[in-house]
């Protein structure tokens, strides 16, 4: 945790103020919310998980350790989702990082500070190497979080993620363990500390986990 900004497991009991957030965000995660493609010939017909088979198939992967998924509270109150998926060993060590947020805290910092958070753990507990997050070309608000916390754009990936019912183009950022031996949650606070406008006419936003494969970073 920092500050008002917590990060902790998702719980199947965190069903009614999931859905709720989701409900009243609707509109604001449409455009980056990652959908099911139409099934070919031969391949398997996909549906939307319920909440509670996401959540037991989130810790499935967590058991496997292939996956860290989480929920974002401000100030005491379930304000989104971060997962980190694709967790990859041996020569690799790497995962990649998918959040969405309220959009009644966006501009706060919240999920900066929270994605801050995730990697610090992810490079100093768990020990990965690097971490990637996808974005959307267009998604600037999305875009914005990884650029305040430092992450390099690696480059565009076409047609990467089915989102909002097509396939869409997403950009690469990426940040290695060597890039912040402070600790990114260190590098983000004297960043916040410094004279900085952009916050008040941003907003962080993201799309939700790939319905398929809960916990997808589609944004």
């Amino acid at each position: 945790m920092d500050g008002d900004v917590v990060l902790r497991p998702i719980r199947l009991r965190d069903q009614r103020a999931w859905r709720e957030v989701n409900r009243r965000n609707r509109d604001w995660l449409r455009p980056w919310e990652a959908t099911i493609p139409p099934p070919t010939p031969s391949g398997p017909i996909a549906h939307r998980p319920t909440y509670r088979q996401m959540v037991r198939h989130l810790r499935a992967e967590a058991n496997a350790g292939r996956m860290l998924p989480f929920v974002i509270e401000y100030q005491g109150r379930l304000v989104g989702q971060l997962t980190v998926a694709g967790i990859t060993w041996g020569s690799m060590c790497s995962g990649h990082v998918g959040y969405w947020v309220d959009q009644s805290v966006a501009g706060r910092g919240v999920m900066p500070t929270a994605v801050a958070l995730v990697s610090d753990h992810c490079f100093r507990t768990v020990g990965l190497h690097r971490i990637e997050v996808c974005i959307r070309p267009e998604n600037g608000p999305s875009r914005r979080v990884v650029e305040k916390l430092g992450f390099r754009e690696e480059g565009l990936r076409p047609r990467y993620l089915h989102i909002d019912g097509a396939w869409r183009d997403h950009l690469v950022f990426a940040l290695t363990a060597e890039e912040v031996p402070e600790g990114l949650l260190g590098r983000w606070r004297r960043t916040r500390s410094a004279p900085d406008r952009s916050d008040q006419v941003g907003s962080e936003q993201a799309g939700r986990q790939d319905p398929s494969k809960p916990g997808h970073p589609g944004k």
